[in-house]
């Protein structure tokens, strides 16, 4: 609570989430909850100064509520963000088989990218999104999520994406064989495709969720190019799965598990491997990001 010295009224302010030097989210035992800010750093009580209208320096007390996401809150969201990410990012090669290839791999791969993009805009300062158990196990595994909420978290991701597939062959049976993820390579090919997508998938994640450095209003614009990119890149060989809910919902629904392994451990290494990568190379909390001399080509 602010004093009053001197006669001057000295008011603190919290820093600004996102600013150089802020926290990212409010202080906690755990660095990093979320994909987007927690904008409800405001202590609990504060007292303002008031001045205009009594001699002399008096000062009310206002609450400001405090309110923090519920655990049943959080799964709520992480429920309906993985159903929303699994129908769509499903239902582009399902179209795409049905029609004839009226899809085509950019439209495949924007279903997905999309998906992703507007979720994590709107249920991201709720859940964080992970929409993904690969995601949620590297960031616990780095103390960035804790890991009493881990299997709570998974649940929600599988569930959602169960439920998700079953819709889908509600609506689009019997065509619901295109959306299941299956390799066209050998299976060592399978494999590395799924770790290194995953791999970039990770990286680009625990950047924009985790370091205050980087520009964490567009994470979500950051994250759907990535997926984007992914798909294009891997969706031909291995399907460009990087989310092993995003292959065991549709192959239950399909009751289709070839090489499903694949998809349930290649993306959680790669996951771990790139936010521990990212967790290596950031700056420190003591180091500045200064930026290169200019240098001039032309010389007058």
């Amino acid at each position: 609570m602010a004093e009053l010295e001197n006669g001057t009224p000295t008011v603190s302010a919290p820093a600004t989430p996102g600013t150089p030097g802020a926290p990212l989210f409010a202080s906690s035992s755990f660095r990093v909850d979320s994909l987007s800010y927690d904008r409800k750093s405001m202590p609990h009580c504060k007292c303002l100064p008031v001045n205009t209208w009594a001699s002399n320096h008096t000062c009310f007390t206002t609450d400001f509520p405090k309110t923090t996401v519920s655990l049943t809150r959080k799964l709520g969201a992480e429920f309906v963000g993985t159903f929303i990410l699994i129908f769509a990012a499903t239902a582009g090669p399902i179209v795409n088989q049905k029609y004839n290839g009226a899809e085509t791999l950019i439209g495949n791969a924007a279903c997905a990218g999309l998906a992703v993009m507007i979720v994590i805009l709107s249920t991201g300062h709720i859940s964080g999104a992970h929409l993904n158990p690969s995601l949620t196990i590297a960031f616990a595994a780095l103390r960035h999520f804790p890991w009493v909420h881990v299997p709570a978290y998974i649940a929600a991701q599988v569930s959602g994406s169960i439920c998700a597939s079953f819709a889908l062959k509600g609506v689009f049976h019997p065509f619901l064989a295109g959306g299941v993820t299956v390799p066209s390579v050998g299976t060592s090919q399978a494999f590395a495709l799924e770790f290194v997508i995953t791999f970039n998938l990770l990286f680009v994640v625990t950047a924009v969720a985790t370091d205050t450095r980087a520009v964490g209003e567009l994470a979500g614009i950051a994250v759907g190019a990535t997926v984007m990119l992914n798909i294009l890149v891997a969706g031909p060989s291995s399907g460009g799965s990087m989310n092993p809910v995003r292959t065991l919902g549709p192959a239950i629904a399909a009751n289709n598990y070839r090489s499903l392994w694949i998809y349930l451990v290649a993306p959680t290494l790669g996951a771990l491997a790139g936010a521990g990568v990212y967790s290596i190379v950031k700056l420190r909390d003591d180091e500045e990001a200064t930026p290169p001399p200019q240098v001039r080509s032309f010389r007058r």
